[in-house]
């Protein structure tokens, strides 16, 4: 027989149980996946490893330098920055496993500056179904610029088309009568400064198209075959890897043209690196290439990078990835800024859509709801006396219309610390 105590100790479990089933059935609010009081978590995939590892591998190593030296002077709006640098090798199928584990493991607030056309094409249309903003992606393919199909995905690289329509005018412009050839990536790289080259001199005044895997070895037949076209200058859609490998075997074929090379695969110190102290300065000198970020030695972005690079990174070998890396790392910092005290997923993709956003280029950026590319100026640069530099010729491409414009670099400000 019960009594009226437990009577009443089964009331009062009965409400409890209650209580703890209505608690369970209510929605419990989260907040924005990577931020908290005090911490923003972003996260990142980069060839730290294979082949490609050389070329690029520093460049995550100076954002993360760029972004130490934010946090050491007290963050963006209170927070941290903790960058997340997953290994995919250059490989498609290791791009799939990092970023699924930066979105799904993690829970970073976005993916920020992912390197590759092939790698990160592998991971595109999963991060936007996720949700996660995809920032600043390191390529210039022109798939990152289609805000209606993938409305959270920006570019930061000059797009691949606007570098080979660069280089090309400036060959014309130089150069007119040269025999102009094209050696590229065999992929959306290499397609797109072929079709910059051709807007420009169009197709049939290319004397030889010759292109390349990522994974090949050797590539004494191509240079055998441009050789063999008698081209004057070659335009390179190259990572450095290969621009060296380029270089280097048409040296040993005792041939030396005029060598026209993109962005993506133009960094000098990486280049001696590869062809040695010895040989490279020597067979580098008059290369010409493109940029759009402000890596001049009397650059005062450079003098900071310089310091940040000492103090943060090791004093790691300072090169045109290092200015870069920490190019992409400001360019969020300053997006984070204008995000507000409390960002949300939404209120930084509305930040870099509300054209306010600079960068630290050669040109000021200008992203918006219609157009989600990087840099679509670029500056002409060349190897005189072992240093590289821009010679003074700028242009804007702008569909497929090449325009010579003055260069308007953005001041640094703030000792390189966006505020909000």
């Amino acid at each position: 027989m019960r009594t009226p105590a437990t009577m009443s100790a089964v009331v009062a479990l009965a409400a409890t149980a209650s209580m703890a089933l209505a608690a369970c059935s209510e929605p419990v609010e989260e907040g924005t996946p990577g931020i908290t009081d005090d911490t923003v978590t972003i996260g990142t995939h980069q060839p730290l490893s294979g082949e490609a590892a050389a070329g690029y591998a520093s460049i995550s190593a100076a954002t993360s330098a760029y972004f130490a030296y934010v946090n050491a002077n007290g963050g963006i709006n209170g927070r941290q920055i903790e960058y997340l640098v997953k290994d995919d090798a250059y490989d498609p199928v290791d791009t799939q496993s990092a970023v699924t584990d930066l979105v799904e493991g993690e829970e970073v607030f976005a993916i920020v500056n992912g390197l590759g056309t092939p790698t990160h094409s592998s991971v595109l249309d999963y991060v936007d179904e996720e949700g996660v903003p995809d920032l600043f992606i390191s390529s210039g393919s022109r798939v990152w610029n289609q805000p209606h199909v993938y409305p959270n995905t920006f570019g930061f690289n000059a797009e691949y088309v606007t570098e080979g329509a660069a280089l090309a005018q400036y060959a014309l412009d130089r150069q007119p009568d040269a025999r102009v050839c094209v050696l590229g990536q065999a992929d959306d790289y290499g397609d797109g400064i072929l079709e910059g080259v051709e807007t420009v001199l169009g197709g049939n005044e290319i004397a030889e198209v010759q292109t390349y895997l990522a994974s090949d070895a050797d590539i004494t037949d191509q240079i055998g075959r441009l050789m063999a076209a008698e081209c004057e200058v070659n335009i390179l859609g190259t990572i450095n890897g290969f621009t060296a490998m380029a270089i280097g075997t048409a040296a040993q074929l005792g041939w030396s043209p005029q060598w026209y090379v993109s962005s993506s695969g133009a960094d000098y110190p990486t280049l001696v690196q590869y062809l040695g102290e010895e040989t490279g300065p020597a067979l580098l000198e008059g290369m010409v290439s493109v940029n759009y970020l402000p890596f001049s030695p009397d650059s005062d972005w450079v003098a900071l990078f310089t310091q940040i690079n000492d103090e943060y990174n090791g004093g790691a070998p300072f090169t045109a990835n290092t200015v870069f890396g920490m190019s992409a790392g400001y360019l969020f910092a300053e997006a984070l800024a204008a995000a507000g005290e409390e960002p949300t997923r939404e209120s930084l993709i509305a930040a870099v859509e509300s054209g306010e956003l600079l960068g630290n280029g050669i040109v000021p950026l200008s992203y918006s709801d219609d157009n989600h590319a990087g840099y679509q100026t670029v500056g002409i640069a060349t190897i005189e006396d072992g240093v590289q530099d821009y010679e003074g010729t700028t242009y804007n491409v702008n569909v497929g219309q090449v325009t010579e414009v003055e260069a308007a670099p953005v001041p640094l400000e703030n000792a390189g610390i966006p505020q909000g």
